[in-house]
């Protein structure tokens, strides 16, 4: 599910118009386009319609700024019974070569809601008006529907290439094409936006509708206050619009700037009661469905309820490949249970009712939830409702008190689990009576999201080769995305691709490499054999070597310029990441020959940076970790470490051997309580000791990664 951007193609970057529906996975990137035949007609010439309004010219200036000057751009949407059409116009000046890409003209639509129809595409040049139809004419094009695009939607792409087109010429180009959904029929939601930097002259916003047809309307301050109203209509017309770009590091919330919204919906339960019976219907089974019968099946194999919901999710995720449907009212109606299932393929929506189906012969109750994978939804309890917003479908199941995620378009290994692998900010459920916006709150990772172990093996001596196993261990996102990297992989070639790369790595040979991924951890895990020289640093008979994994880079100021901006509170992502170093040291030292540099937890920025050392059993041991605890922070927090980040320990994780000299240079000697100062408060750093690699299981829900604070 997606919310669909049809933007002015000769003129984007410059207002964007964004009609919402109910969401699907994003596009990926287009592999090409291929010749549609005959039959599919290009797109129809026709008069401006009686309720688009166009702008009155902007005069050129004398000296004109920038490559481009727009003398008008008017995007405007009307709505009626059978849903929603888009307007578009502009008539730009060409100051520059860079803007003569203005003429690359492309148009989407979908063949289900009619042709595109054409009003204008001309040039201006001087006293002449020159039609572009007269001397070229459109290429009608689809998007290759091919499975392994995984994207089947039916779209046509109209394109055309101005010819003689000049610098100093202003180009025409208006148009209008139909959003007409028979999922969504005469509702409508959408939104209208200006784009951070829009180039100098004349733009225009207009929403309209036919009689019974207003929808709510809400406009940003800055915004309201230009705008016009009628019974039928609703415009704003702006000049010389200032650049307004992102602001940096901010929460998504204060990223919606400049938007319009318009909706039909008067509350979320408005949405989530419009779009359950569709899932509802998709995941109804016939008598003789064979649906039933694979849920009988797991059935009788698995006694424990969980367990089958378990294998019901794995039946969807494993035997059911995902494959956008966008054909016919595929947008936004979900394939059938039987139909996805007979075809082995679907997508978000067609896996959700699949699911759904089997649950619900499973006595498991189950419902579809929509959510926001792009991440949207931060904020968005303060929105008109809007189903577009959204951008994924998957499924919540409740066994007794537990609740469980459950998506369907993972991999295989990716089961059920109590929280969903992406930290929603706000999910919709959908239900017959209808279900309010469900707002989630920020929760810092319990478990590292990555660890990379160092096992280092140095006992033979300085000058010889140390053997070494790395270990990383990915959980979340970024190790679904490594399992689907790697899972297809032969082991060789696997380890034929690293031993390629080894000597950029450090290594002299790589002897082995294992990928695995653990369903119980959720983890991905790549383990890597191999020599490696050890950078042993010589200075007569002592010798330092700085640990892979020890030292932090002093994060960024988290700065923004004065105004409105300055109150903003920073973003954090939720990241949790640890590194683990062991050093078996060269046989024949003494232990109290070897110091480290120094422990400390530092806390800047709502992020927590430590590390801890022991020397012990003939070894060094380091941990590393950052942590995020604040989902975001104040811009007077930011301002203070900000003052302080000269104080940062960014400090190289070295030991050292000095034979009869180490004691007194030791460093932190009571690495199991290190006492520090960092955000005006003194705060123990606990760490009962500090594991060898080979000491802990790296696996388990206690690793020591994270200080008691």
């Amino acid at each position: 599910m997606k919310i669909r951007n049809a933007a002015l193609a000769a003129g984007a970057g410059l207002v964007i118009i964004a009609a919402i529906a109910p969401a699907h996975a994003q596009r990926p990137a287009q592999r090409g386009q291929q010749r549609e035949p005959a039959e599919a007609a290009p797109p129809a010439r026709g008069p401006v319609p009686s309720w688009a309004v166009l702008s009155p010219l902007r005069d050129v200036p004398a000296e004109q700024d920038g490559a481009v000057f727009l003398r008008r751009q008017d995007v405007q949407v009307h709505l009626d019974e059978t849903g929603q059409h888009e307007f578009m116009a502009i008539r730009a000046r060409i100051a520059h070569a860079a803007a003569l890409s203005l003429g690359n003209i492309q148009i989407e639509w979908n063949p289900a809601a009619g042709r595109p129809v054409i009003h204008a595409l001309a040039i201006h040049r001087g006293d002449q008006a020159i039609d572009v139809l007269d001397q070229a004419t459109f290429e009608v094009l689809r998007r290759e529907d091919q499975l392994e695009a995984a994207w089947l939607d039916g779209k046509l792409t109209a394109t055309l290439r101005v010819p003689d087109l000049r610098v100093g010429d202003e180009l025409e180009l208006s148009y209008t094409t139909a959003r007409n959904d028979p999922t969504m029929g005469a509702d409508s939601a959408g939104l209208l936006f200006v784009a951070p930097t829009p180039p100098p002259g004349r733009l225009a916003l207009g929403i309209s509708w036919t009689a019974g047809q207003e929808p709510t309307i809400r406009a940003p301050q800055g915004l309201a206050e230009a705008a016009t109203r009628t019974p039928q209509g609703w415009r704003i017309q702006l000049d010389d619009v200032a650049p307004q770009p992102p602001i940096a590091d901010a929460p998504g919330r204060f990223q919606w700037r400049r938007v319009v919204e318009y909706s039909d919906f008067a509350s979320w339960q408005d949405v989530s009661r419009k779009f359950a019976p569709l899932f509802t219907r998709a995941s109804a089974l016939p008598a003789g469905s064979a649906v039933k019968q694979e849920a009988a099946r797991i059935a009788a194999t698995r006694s424990d309820r969980e367990a089958q919901m378990r294998a019901a999710l794995e039946l969807v995720q494993g035997q059911v490949r995902y494959i956008f449907v966008g054909l016919d009212a595929g947008n936004l109606t979900p394939a059938t249970a039987d139909e996805t299932w007979q075809r082995r393929y679907g997508d978000c929506k067609g896996k959700t009712a699949l699911l759904l189906a089997l649950l619900a012969e499973l006595a498991i109750p189950a419902e579809a939830v929509l959510v926001s994978n792009a991440g949207m939804d931060d904020g968005m309890s303060g929105r008109l409702p809007a189903p577009g917003l959204f951008d994924h479908v998957l499924v919540r199941a409740t066994i007794g008190t537990e609740t469980y995620w459950l998506d369907g378009t993972l991999p295989a290994v990716a089961g059920a689990a109590t929280e969903p692998v992406i930290p929603y900010r706000a999910v919709l459920p959908l239900r017959a009576e209808g279900a309010g916006l469900e707002l989630r709150t920020f929760a810092t990772h319990a478990l590292p999201q990555s660890i990379t172990l160092h096992d280092i093996d140095a006992s033979a001596g300085f000058d010889v080769p140390a053997r070494v196993v790395r270990t990383t261990i990915v959980r979340g996102i970024e190790g679904l995305r490594e399992h689907e990297a790697l899972s297809s992989l032969p082991r060789a070639q696997l380890a034929e691709a690293f031993t390629q790369n080894a000597a950029a790595g450090g290594w002299v040979a790589v002897e082995d490499v294992r990928w695995t991924y653990d369903q119980t951890a959720r983890a991905s895990i790549l383990k890597i054999t191999g020599t490696q020289e050890i950078d042993w640093t010589a200075s007569g008979d002592d010798r330092s070597f700085s640990l892979p994994g020890g030292g932090f880079n002093p994060p960024g100021r988290r700065i923004r310029s004065a105004g409105e901006q300055a109150v903003v509170p920073f973003a954090n992502n939720p990241e949790f990441s640890c590194d683990v170093t062991t050093v078996r040291l060269p046989l024949g030292t003494a232990e109290t020959d070897w110091s480290h540099s120094g422990a400390f937890l530092q806390d800047y920025f709502g992020r927590m940076f430590y590390r801890a050392f022991e020397i012990r059993d003939g070894s060094a041991r380091m941990i590393r970790g950052s942590w995020t605890t604040q989902a975001e922070i104040t811009a007077a927090a930011a301002a203070a470490d900000n003052a302080r980040l000269g104080d940062f320990d960014n400090s190289m994780a070295t030991i050292r051997y000095r034979p009869g000299r180490a004691a007194a240079n030791r460093g932190n000697d009571t690495p199991i309580r290190v006492l520090v100062i960092r955000s005006g408060e003194t705060r123990p750093f606990v760490a009962e000791s500090v594991p060898a690699v080979a000491e802990q299981d790296w696996l388990a829900a206690n690793v020591p990664c994270r200080p008691e604070i």
